[in-house]
């Protein structure tokens, strides 16, 4: 999605949810000395090092690679994602333990999370801009509010080592990550008043050598369907 500013009031009718739930989830993650809070007064970024094993890393990239399919985006006609990605079965032992490690960590109820999407980036491949909230007044978001609302929370996780690039970025903040086997990335999309956060955008770098791996979780502020 565009580049756009965060939705006005009227347009944000999840903002007390958005603003109970960040609260909850920063009250978790503040309490477990595992987590690390991103020094940014900006956003509500963390990261949690090796939360999936290596043998857990290979079986994602290898479910990965079977259901990698061209990346859609809700704005298509921007084509500003150029990677592989699929969801994965739901209702897969694996993928239910792994998604379960997740909303437990954050002390979210399964049913608000949209079901776990594999990523898969090639030489040259990337992820522009974006923020993974919707914006207000788009088409999608007509759709998406009835559908779960707007996206709370994203937790991303780097499968395995680049060569070269396919870093993480958020440009408004400076910041950059590199892909680290095992690690989960977290975020909060909306500040501590339920607003959507325009701090939040950031970009899939181009990968320049090798081969880059991830999996993410986005969970919405009421139950997903």
């Amino acid at each position: 999605m565009a580049l756009v500013p965060a939705p006005l009031a009227h347009e944000n009718p999840d903002r007390e949810r958005l603003r109970r739930m960040g609260k909850k989830v920063r009250d978790r993650l503040s309490a477990n000395d595992t987590v690390y809070k991103v020094p940014t007064e900006k956003a509500e970024i963390y990261a949690i090092g090796n939360f999936f094993d290596p043998v857990e890393c290979g079986r994602l990239m290898a479910i990965t690679d079977a259901v990698a399919q061209p990346s859609r985006a809700f704005d298509a006609e921007y084509g500003y994602r150029t990677s592989y990605s699929g969801d994965v079965d739901p209702h897969d032992p694996f993928i239910r333990k792994l998604q379960r490690r997740i909303d437990d960590l954050l002390g979210i109820d399964p049913s608000y999370g949209e079901t776990l999407q594999t990523q898969r980036y090639l030489p040259g491949q990337q992820f522009q801009a974006h923020t993974d909230w919707f914006p207000a007044n788009t088409p999608y978001w007509e759709q998406e509010k009835e559908r779960g609302g707007q996206r709370a929370f994203t937790a991303m996780a780097y499968l395995n080592a680049v060569e070269d690039g396919g870093t993480t970025d958020f440009p408004r903040l400076g910041l950059s990550f590199e892909p680290r086997p095992g690690t989960l990335l977290i975020w909060n999309n909306a500040d501590e008043n339920g607003v959507p956060n325009p701090w939040t955008v950031h970009a899939g770098t181009p990968v320049a050598r090798g081969v880059k791996y991830v999996v993410t979780k986005w969970y919405r502020c009421r139950r997903w369907y």
